[in-house]
């Protein structure tokens, strides 16, 4: 078996579980953020009096962080109301950050475990070897009442990554690699396993970044067989011991694809799909793309290596007149290590806004949504039209050192003579 069939295995009290086979599964950590208060409305509806274990589920406010309307603090409202009613051991309001951050940071998230989340990139938590998925308000309830919910096994399909990524090249633009050639459809209900020598030296925030964009193929979950850098991260932080689970060498996959990352570049995504990938180099060769907004934040490109080289090329210049960059640390975490540093101040001086840590304007709530016809670059996962803002605006989708190089010339610009920049002055 796969690792992933070892943890439903392990987790429904089986020897053996295989793709296509319905299973039904203890569900180790269970998060509702914000936007699923129907969560709560169903428990009840279902006759729930008690959640199954109050140390394994939580709730993560931070799709409206902070509240931006009145119907979004009466949800946190309510939400808060069924925290303390139920004695949640884990609450992360307002100030926490993006759920897929602040669960890991807290120690909830380990290899061998199932996680489930109401959020569709609740793959993300393949980074730590764990078997993590989305689910919605109804399967929550199931789960807040019971502890379990059913699975059908994923086929799993495996997407290798082999080679020493160039100057310039970051884990964002190799998963906008990968969606070029799968698509969107491409792992439509199946798990994606990452392997590769690429993989194998990663570290956790690139990992985090590449799983978190596996759900845009698509899948159901993703895989990375922990390396030391994950196992060190989470030996520090797990509430509980935890069983490494590793793919056996034998495993045979439906498919296979095979990507040379020493040959990739810097990549975006274009509007308005998030599979329409194209060479940076390709997309301004025929003129300049000229930008209204840089956005660097979310659970796919917030995290503390994606703030701090974008606060390296940015240091001591300023961006132009009538453009903009938002900056929106994944986590309190984050913001309080960017600012240890001085790179939320070098930041500011450079002329960005920083909001509080959440999701902001990623999924087109507030902190920085677009107005009709505004062009943005961004360090998110989606770029679908509306998605942040006016289905009039557009977005491409790239690494924070791509966002940060092209709002700095307020056109899209490739990012490698700023950090060859940073070599020569760091």
């Amino acid at each position: 078996m796969h690792a992933l069939e070892k943890i439903l295995a392990k987790n429904s009290g089986k020897d053996h579980v295989s793709a296509g086979e319905i299973v039904t599964a203890d569900i180790d950590f269970a998060e509702i953020n914000d936007l699923y208060l129907q969560t709560v409305y169903s428990f009840y509806e279902m006759g729930g009096k008690k959640v199954w274990d109050n140390t394994k589920c939580t709730f993560v406010f931070d799709h409206y962080a902070p509240a931006p309307d009145e119907k979004a603090a009466q949800n946190h409202k309510e939400m808060r109301e069924f925290a303390k009613k139920n004695n949640l051991k884990y609450h992360f309001d307002t100030n926490a950050g993006v759920c897929h951050q602040v669960m890991p940071e807290a120690g909830l998230a380990y290899p061998g475990m199932i996680l489930v989340a109401t959020d569709s990139h609740t793959t993300t938590h393949g980074a730590f070897g764990a078997f993590g998925t989305g689910v919605g308000a109804t399967d929550m309830a199931t789960i807040l009442l019971t502890g379990k919910l059913w699975f059908r096994v994923p086929e799993i399909i495996e997407v290798r990554l082999d080679g020493e990524a160039p100057e310039g090249v970051f884990p964002k633009d190799v998963i906008l690699n990968v969606l070029g050639k799968l698509k969107a459809d491409g792992a439509v209900y199946k798990a994606i396993d990452f392997t590769g020598s690429y993989v194998d030296q990663l570290g956790v925030a690139g990992r985090m970044t590449i799983c978190n964009m596996a759900v845009e193929m698509g899948a159901k979950t993703a895989y990375m067989q922990p390396n030391q850098a994950v196992l060190d991260y989470v030996s520090k932080r797990a509430v509980k011991p935890f069983e490494v689970q590793y793919t056996d060498d034998d495993f045979e996959y439906q498919e296979s694809h095979q990507f040379d990352v020493s040959k990739m570049q810097p990549t975006l995504s274009c509007p308005n799909s998030v599979d329409n990938v194209h060479a940076l180099t390709d997309v301004v060769k025929d003129g300049d793309v000229e930008l209204d907004q840089g956005y660097i934040g979310s659970c796919t490109g917030g995290r503390f290596e994606d703030i701090e080289v974008a606060a390296k090329i940015l240091k001591g210049k300023r961006i132009p007149k009538f453009k903009r960059l938002d900056i929106v640390p994944a986590s309190a975490e984050v913001m309080r290590r960017c600012i240890e540093k001085g790179y939320i101040k070098d930041l500011i001086l450079a002329g960005a806004t920083i909001a509080a840590p959440g999701c902001a304007a990623c999924l087109g709530i507030h902190e920085g949504i677009l107005a009709s016809g505004e062009v943005c670059m961004s360090s998110t996962n989606r770029n679908f039209p509306g998605r942040m803002g006016s289905v009039d605006a557009k977005i491409y989708l790239a690494s924070p050192a791509a966002v940060a190089s092209s709002i700095l010339n307020g056109k899209i610009t490739d990012p490698r003579p700023y950090l060859d920049e940073i070599k020569v002055t760091d």
